[in-house]
């Protein structure tokens, strides 16, 4: 443990062990503030293993915890008021204790002067210069001069953000662009229900972020902090801002992996998976690989969700192993889903349904996952019936494939942008913002009533792409987005029922039927899935080559 004193009453520190706390209350701290969010890193203590050893030792323990890069006014004010609440001298900690120290410096900023913040955390290690200006603004983020000006701010660096840059500059090249994107790398993320059944290796679907960008376009690698319309200013954590003549919104949605309880301390062991990461997609296929008997429970959360049919895909795909391997007979699959029906285009339920039957599959609709115990090897779900009423199923399981809740980030959904639901208010047809007139959206942030698939965006990209330039003058003709999904539906390893549709659920295919009958399995599908449309998001999607999504000139 290393203690870095930045006042009498106040220090920082990287993370704190559970066994360092007496040291810290013989050393003479009172008490400890833990900004570092559970389930954060594999090797990191939860909160509650502090507390107890804190409360033993005889010191006051708090929790704050605040995301990379996500330090917003209210944690600030929330700080604030815990260095005002606890007993002097306090410790506060993250992973590096940056996080903590940036939480003090903004707290003072109304009662310290900002030379001396600075100074105090310098002397610490600490470099605060990055949020000088919010420490002179009493802590507060300010809008009033920018960092950063450009003619189009895209925020959100994902399939949505890079597609619609590389349209915006196939229609007119030599646009002042800038991308806002924390990450350094992205990801092909329609690939990881194959790393799951071992067709990809997860190093085909991951490339750099700086090598997917285009050509001439600013990336602007921070966190957005918040959005200021009526300034026309995106804020970014530090508190620099960035002003746009046009704003494209594109973050994707926040994947709440800490709203089902006990499920961040036990993803990626003890039989708890999913393919909805990188980083656990070939922990699902190395547990499929070993299951021999035994339960293999899979989840859906309620709508939306990114791929809705991701969930079932991992079933069948795994369900498929074991059949192939004389293993089905001794393993009993459960598929758990929070809604009424196995698939929302009624079409393509009745292949799937064969499916669910060659692979003795029990269904449980109106099950929502509510909490797990990955040692015990135990899920709860809350049971929604007919009429409404909820009660408690508790099962055991040997592996469980969870799709976890989805909302949208937390910076659309506390902005002036969202919806009631959270989600970016947009134009179904057209993607411009129904109230703020020069923001556009797209991808599975938006409010709009399609599946939230790379295959919508890659479609929703020339719309917004269209409409932008049209409202700059820049091109004659608006256009309409008609809501077109896909979701390949991995039934069998070489076979896909391959679902595409419109708004309300139209059945849209793009192929001639004697090709392929999107509502049967076919190989043919399952050779576009695993053969054509990666090199196609790559080479095409990704650099403004619109095949088969040119859009349509709006009514």
């Amino acid at each position: 443990m290393e203690i870095k004193r930045v006042t009498k009453d106040f220090a920082v520190s990287p993370q704190v062990a559970p066994g360092d706390l007496t040291a810290l209350a013989t050393a003479g701290f009172r008490a400890v503030i833990c900004n570092r969010p559970d389930g954060e890193g594999p090797d990191q203590p939860l909160f509650a293993e502090i507390a107890a050893a804190a409360k033993a030792a005889g010191l006051e323990a708090r929790y704050l915890p605040v995301e990379t890069g996500k330090v917003g006014d209210e944690t600030v004010a929330a700080f604030r008021g815990l260095l005002d609440e606890l007993p002097k001298p306090l410790l506060a900690f993250c992973r590096s204790g940056t996080r903590s120290i940036t939480l003090w410096s903004l707290a003072e900023a109304e009662g310290r002067p900002l030379p001396e913040i600075l100074a105090s955390s310098k002397a610490a290690g600490y470099d605060m210069s990055g949020v000088a200006r919010r420490i002179a603004n009493g802590g507060r983020t300010p809008t009033d001069v920018a960092d950063a000006s450009h003619q189009i701010v895209i925020v959100g660096g994902g399939a949505a953000g890079i597609s619609v840059a590389a349209s915006l500059l196939a229609r007119k090249p030599n646009l002042d662009i800038a991308v806002i994107e924390p990450a350094e790398a992205h990801y092909y993320q329609p690939g990881w229900t194959l790393v799951g059944a071992g067709v990809f290796s997860p190093e085909t679907t991951v490339r750099t972020m700086a090598s997917v960008l285009p050509r001439g376009v600013t990336w602007i690698k921070a966190a957005v902090a918040a959005f200021e319309p009526e300034k026309d200013a995106v804020i970014l954590d530090g508190c620099r801002v960035v002003k746009y003549g046009r704003l494209i919104v594109c973050p994707g949605l926040k994947l709440d992996w800490r709203a089902v309880p006990g499920l961040v301390e036990t993803l990626g062991k003890n039989g708890v998976t999913s393919n909805y990461r990188y980083d656990l997609a070939p922990y699902t296929w190395k547990l499929v690989q070993e299951l021999t008997s035994g339960r293999a429970l899979f989840t859906q959360p309620p709508m939306p969700i990114k791929c809705a049919g991701a969930p079932q895909k991992a079933l069948y795909l795994s369900a498929d192993h074991w059949l192939r391997n004389g293993r089905l007979k001794d393993i009993e699959v459960a598929f758990y889903n929070a809604g009424a029906v196995l698939f929302g285009v009624a079409a393509y339920v009745p292949a799937l349904m064969e499916y669910v039957e060659r692979y003795h599959a029990t269904l449980n609709f109106g099950h929502n996952l509510a909490r797990i115990d990955g040692p015990s090897k135990t899920a709860w779900f809350t049971r929604t019936a007919a009429d409404g009423s909820k009660d408690t199923v508790e099962t055991r399981f040997d592996m469980i494939h969870v799709c976890p809740p989805q909302t949208a980030p937390d910076f659309v959904r506390a902005s002036p942008l969202a919806d009631a639901a959270g989600w970016l208010e947009v134009d179904q047809a057209t993607l411009r913002h129904k109230r703020f007139e020069k923001i556009y959206g797209l991808g599975d942030v938006t409010s709009t009533p399609n599946a939230k698939t790379a295959a919508a965006a890659r479609k929703q990209a020339p719309v917004v792409a269209q409409n932008l330039l049209a409202d700059l003058g820049f091109v004659p003709a608006h256009v309409s987005y008609d809501g077109y999904g896909s979701c390949p539906l991995t039934v069998e390893r070489g076979k896909i029922v391959l679902a595409e549709f419109l708004y309300g659920g139209k059945v849209a295919p793009t192929f001639p039927r004697f090709f392929i009958d999107g509502t049967r399995p076919s190989r043919a599908a399952w050779w576009l899935k695993e053969r054509i449309l990666p090199p196609v998001y790559w080479r095409a999607m990704l650099k403004g080559r619109e095949w088969f999504a040119g859009p349509k000139t709006a009514a």
